[in-house]
């Protein structure tokens, strides 16, 4: 071994021991052997830096800005809305459908992307149906993880790959080169998780929060509003159809404040502002806070031909909230103290409505509008998210304390999901087809998701996972310089002096273990930038296919079960699911092992070794 390949292995073997140890984070140490590579001499600082040029990197950004459209739209959320009406209450329903529908979503988006959407969905269910979370999360996890084995862009791992086939001087795989031995692993790993789902075992969930989060109902409480908010539909004959607002006079006269609007569109309900000048529509539904009991609201309903159901009735697992509703702070320096609710015109200068006053103790239900503002009131607001949001920008009258987490999902574009759905399909069509390279059609997919304005351009930068990208970027240098050093060849030589003899299929599963073991301590996109060079040169030494080769590489990596460091999904459902290190480590293990068992089954079989 040269002093420069043991160099090359020791900053290796610290950078591997810190993303084990998980200090510093992930992108910190990948900078950190930007810097150290260029001082040894082996590399250049433009070789070091070269990782940020490679295709794979900008095509896994541009898939963050995607999935976020997919998001923005409600695309996500309404699978989600799709699956919670369908269980049954079947917790063995769910869970298969949650897979399923977790799969199929992540074989196309950020994989972390998908869990950070389903958590609460599906926090929301288990608290529906009783069940303890932990019984639905790992689930959750797998599922993501298995979906990386569904496409080529389902995963970062499947791109680094890829992009090593091409760098190698070979055809590259296609879009569903992935999906024959996806389908399967998700398969067995449905019936796995229903056979493990009872060593899963958790505490029932609070009726209280949500992940940490306050939620609707006890907001409602604390501010004496139970029963007090109410939808109107418009019927067709009703004599409001055809007035606005500020003629009808519904607060004066009938003591309705309307706080929004929802009118019927052909993909997704509007919900409107209620400003003096909106003009009332038959099929309309009129979200109102009426401060009486329900006798006196269905009496006044009546003649106005207005059909009454309680906002509280709405279900939020399968039908989300169609308007905002945020607790805020008076701040001491504001504009607003010494004024009345009334003459601080919320409605007319942020376009929102108060519907709840507390000072301490104290609520205020009569009086409210005349009640003078003082420094440290707390004030419920309801009204259009984009007022919400747009309320907090600049010099704040007011600062946001709580959202409840049964209203964060809602997509601020969700009259743009058929464009979100036409630019999806076009990036795959030509990835399918490769009519371009890869890159390029997620670039354009990018392009029409702005055009269409299902993101803007400050969104879809905050969409970019940058630790992924900057780790991605920062870990590729080391293959040039184990390259450049003979560490690679060292490290194919190993390979097949252990397992050569055996043959091809003793090679094939030494490789994944390799893998699979590395990646219980690192993760899995880490992992597969050190081992899909080994795979690459294993394959050439032994003068075999290199699909069979990258493809193990690529189910392996994504095979990230064993520990919840292995990848961010795992992470992610640590805490909502109350799991501790050795819970993954027991159901993780046993799966993965299943999982090898059926690559090394179909791998060589539709990609033959010769």
């Amino acid at each position: 071994m040269s002093l420069d390949l043991a160099i090359v292995l020791g900053l290796l073997a610290i950078a591997v021991v810190m993303f084990a140890l998980g200090r510093p984070r992930m992108d910190v140490v990948a900078i950190a052997m930007l810097v150290a590579l260029p001082m040894t001499g082996i590399l250049t600082v433009q070789e070091a830096l070269a990782g940020f040029s490679d295709p794979s990197v900008v095509l896994i950004a541009a898939l963050f800005v995607i999935g976020e459209g997919l998001v923005q739209t409600g695309i996500a959320s309404r699978l989600g809305d799709w699956l919670a009406s369908r269980t049954g209450g079947s917790s063995v329903r769910l869970m298969a459908m949650l897979m399923l529908a977790v799969a199929t979503l992540g074989s196309v988006m950020s994989s972390t992307g998908v869990v950070a959407i389903f958590i609460p969905v599906v926090l929301r269910i288990t608290m529906r149906l009783r069940i303890p979370p932990s019984q639905m999360m790992m689930p959750l996890s797998f599922a993501a993880l298995i979906s990386g084995m569904m496409t080529l862009v389902g995963t970062p791992p499947n791109l680094i790959v890829n992009s090593e086939l091409v760098r190698s001087g070979h055809e590259g795989f296609n879009f569903f080169s992935f999906t024959p031995f996806g389908v399967p692993i998700l398969l067995l790993g449905i019936v796995y998780m229903a056979m493990a789902r009872h060593s899963l075992t958790g505490t029932e969930p609070k009726e209280t929060t949500q992940h940490g989060h306050i939620t609707l109902a006890q907001l409602i409480r604390d501010y004496g509003l139970t029963g007090c908010s109410w939808r109107l539909r418009i019927g067709p004959d009703s004599p409001l159809v055809g007035h606005n607002l500020a003629a009808l006079r519904l607060r004066a006269r009938h003591g309705l404040n309307i706080m929004a609007i929802e009118r019927p569109q052909r993909f997704a309900p509007a919900f409107l502002n209620a400003t003096a000048e909106t003009v009332l529509r038959p099929g309309d539904v009129l979200i109102a806070h009426f401060a009486g009991p329900e006798e006196q609201l269905r009496a006044i309903a009546a003649p106005l031909a207005l059909r009454p159901s309680p906002l509280a009735d709405l279900d939020p697992v399968r039908e989300p909230r169609p308007i905002g509703l945020a607790e805020v702070i008076i701040p001491p320096d504001s504009p607003l103290c010494g004024r009345s609710v009334l003459e601080a015109e919320f409605r007319s200068t942020y376009g929102l409505t108060v519907v709840g006053l507390r000072r301490g103790r104290n609520i205020w239900g009569e009086g409210l509008l005349e009640e003078e503002l003082q420094a440290g009131d707390t004030l419920l607001l309801v009204g259009p998210w984009k007022a919400l949001h747009r309320s907090q920008r600049g010099k704040r009258s007011f600062v946001l304390l709580h959202q409840p987490a049964d209203l964060e999902e809602l997509s601020p574009a969700a009259d743009r999901a058929p464009q979100a759905l036409l630019s999806l399909a076009v990036v795959i069509l030509l990835m399918v087809s490769n009519t371009l390279p890869h890159v390029q059609a997620a670039l354009i997919g990018c392009l029409m998701m702005l055009g269409f304005r299902c993101i803007d351009v400050d969104s879809a930068y905050r969409a970019i996972h940058w630790q992924t990208v900057i780790l991605i970027g920062g870990m590729l240098p080391f293959a040039l310089a184990l390259q450049k050093t003979g560490g690679i060849a060292l490290a194919a030589d190993g390979l097949i002096g252990l397992a050569g003899d055996a043959g091809p299929y003793a090679l094939l599963a030494s490789l994944f273990v390799a893998t699979a073991l590395t990646g219980m301590f690192i993760s899995n996109t880490a992992t597969a930038v050190l081992m899909a060079p080994v795979a690459m040169a294993t394959a050439r030494d032994m003068g075999l296919s290199p699909y069979p080769f990258a493809m193990i590489v690529a189910l392996a990596a994504s095979a990230a079960f064993m520990t919840p460091v292995s990848s961010p999904v795992n992470m992610l459902v640590m805490g909502p699911g109350r799991y501790r290190f050795g819970d993954f480590v027991r159901i993780g293990v046993p799966f993965t092992l299943l999982v090898m068992a059926v690559s090394l089954a179909l791998v060589p079989w539709l990609l033959p070794v010769r």
